[in-house]
């Protein structure tokens, strides 16, 4: 593929390049970058092409006049990027997007992601991949040649090989986002690719603008919790070394408490009808009728703990900013739900003494809201059952209705108990429960289980009626989708009846899960728009939860604006249930 580009070093060049930029409809765009995080490397080049002309434009000349963020030199180049017009077409925008945002001090608006693009339109497929080599194989049958990524973009001089390589990328752009466009037309995805690549920019502030966690709150936790594993690790070896065949008469068996297959002999030799897998909501049911499992269950949580919510999360703290910097990937799962790592704050557990430890820094609020029982309200709006529907219109607690009509009593009679069984089985249907494992969570036997399912689904009529149809058009289709049309194509063999069951429980899921995704998504956006020119700033989401760090000052209105966010997202796909969100103001994070 041969290209006509050019490299510009100056800023008569960057104004005529964007001013010639400035009316195309399209362009692509990439920047090259002397390392992986923004904070720690350099912006080297940024390059633009409307497909017959390319601009690589090196920054580093610019980097000896001042602040790059500042410099009226690439004023032209900053207001190109910001504008929503031209589109920038971008593979993985949201590493670009990073690097400007940091360094040249704008967002980058009006993205058209093709990486996440390609994440879309493969629907579920774990054999795709979405590198922009093959992505450009995939849809445009090209090679492209990616050796000059690992090559020194830090040189005095970069060779012309790399400024061909660099001016290539964005070249490619064009056509590639011809023929993506085709394929989101035709698999009807325009809509959700529109949310997707309006979601970029928020995201990529949000990494920039890290976490901050209290490091000397977290290692006293942590402290507090490997003494409190030592202990419950010795107690239980005590508990299960009765039940070991070959104990020493000389003291306590010595057992590997992190064996499964160790652990469930003893168990058994105990008396205990531990099932083949030993997995915890296999054992919770038998946690109250046997002591030593519920010092099993409690010593699993406690070393999960410690492993994965150990020093080793301080290890991500950035040195210069004093903030967990994560890496949060906007299609972490094809239901559109977003996955995190490095480290994965979306898992921090939900206990006080954790969450504590995210804290605002001096002089700052969190402002925290979530969405309350979002994916019930969706499930109502999608089945259209009259009486889901009034349950969320009474404002009455939904869970306790669901128990009273489970278990025959007025609404003021329900117990606890009753209201936690209740809750488990309403979020149960949500993920296409059936009576044997929803026996198996609560106790009750296959027949109690049946029963209380018919009696459920005889309340809620419209409900049976639309989980059955979206199972069956699961099967029948092999597709389901989003309130945002997302896509997911089921892959199953049609003679495997495990297989086909999977496929009827995720017909029934992916779209409630999905459109709870959408929902939070769209939410973002319209932050990120309301909040320009405030000193509040996006640092963390989970599922279906935002949290927001602000001035003092701020933090009231702020909060109004986080929850007019969220009721205006969720109001644009749930038109007949009430969207109900839950915010405040707090110094830590906490519900």
């Amino acid at each position: 593929m041969e290209i006509y580009f050019q490299l510009i070093t100056d800023s008569e060049g960057v104004a005529r390049a964007c001013g010639e930029f400035a009316s195309e409809d399209y362009l692509g765009f990439d920047t090259e970058t002397t390392e992986l995080d923004p904070f720690d490397g350099e912006l080297r080049l940024v390059q633009l092409s409307n497909g017959k002309n390319t601009y690589v434009i090196d920054i580093r000349p610019f980097s000896k006049i001042g602040d790059l963020r500042a410099i009226p030199e690439l004023a032209p180049l900053r207001e190109l990027l910001f504008a929503e017009r031209p589109i920038k077409i971008a593979h993985n925008a949201k590493f670009d997007a990073k690097w400007v945002r940091h360094h040249l001090g704008t967002d980058v608006n009006g993205i058209f992601d093709t990486l996440l693009a390609s994440q879309l339109i493969a629907a579920g497929d774990q054999d795709r991949r979405h590198g922009l080599a093959e992505v450009a194989a995939f849809f445009l049958q090209t090679e492209v040649d990616k050796t000059e990524q690992v090559s020194d973009w830090g040189a005095p001089e970069l060779s012309q090989s790399q400024i061909q390589y660099a001016a290539k990328d964005a070249a490619i752009m064009i056509a590639l986002r011809e023929r993506i466009v085709e394929r989101l037309r035709q698999d009807q995805l325009i809509k959700v690719a529109k949310l997707e690549f309006d979601c970029v920019m928020p995201i990529a502030a949000m990494e920039l603008n890290g976490f901050y966690i209290d490091q000397e709150r977290w290692r006293e936790q942590l402290a507090k919790v490997e003494n409190e594993l030592s202990v419950i690790a010795l107690e239980l070896q005590k508990e299960l070394s009765a039940g070991v065949a070959q104990a020493s008469l000389f003291g306590v068996a010595e057992i590997n408490l992190d064996s499964q297959g160790q652990v469930a002999d003893a168990l058994r030799n105990l008396g205990v009808p531990v099932p083949d897998s030993t997995r915890k909501w296999q054992l919770e049911q038998l946690a109250g009728d046997y002591p030593v499992v519920a010092k099993l269950l409690e010593y699993r949580a406690a070393a999960k703990a410690v492993s994965s919510f150990g020093e080793n999360i301080l290890e991500f703290v950035d040195r210069r900013t004093g903030r967990l910097h994560p890496d949060f990937r906007q299609i972490g799962a094809p239901s559109g739900r977003f996955s995190c790592s490095r480290p994965n704050v979306q898992q921090i557990p939900h206990e006080t003494e954790y969450r504590r430890c995210f804290r605002a820094p001096d002089g700052r609020k969190l402002v925290i809201a979530d969405y309350s029982q979002i994916e019930l309200r969706i499930l109502a709006e999608f089945s259209n059952d009259e009486n889901f529907i009034n349950a969320f219109e009474s404002g009455a607690d939904f869970h306790s209705m669901t128990a009273a009509q489970v278990f025959g009593v007025a609404m003021d009679a329900v117990t606890p108990e009753q209201r936690s069984f209740a809750k488990r089985l309403n979020f149960g249907v949500v993920y296409g429960i059936g009576a044997a494992r929803f026996a198996m969570m609560t106790g009750l036997s296959q027949t109690q289980a049946e029963d209380t399912l018919r009696r459920y689904f005889s309340t809620y009529r419209g409900l049976d009626a639309y989980l059955r149809h979206a199972a069956q058009t699961a099967v029948a289709t092999r597709v389901a989708r989003t309130g945002s049309g997302r896509m997911y194509r089921f892959r199953f063999d049609e003679n495997d009846r495990q297989s086909v069951a999977g496929a009827q429980r995720n017909g029934k899921n992916f779209p409630i899960q999905g459109t709870s995704a959408d929902i939070l998504k769209r939410a973002l956006c319209l932050l990120h728009q309301r909040l320009r020119g405030t000193s509040a700033m996006l640092v963390n989401i989970v599922h279906d939860e935002i949290l927001i760090e602000c001035g003092v000052a701020e933090a009231e209105g702020t909060a109004r604006i986080l929850e007019s966010a969220m009721l205006d997202a969720g109001a644009e796909y749930l038109k007949r249930v009430p969207v109900k969100v839950d915010a405040h103001v707090s110094d830590e994070w906490s519900k």
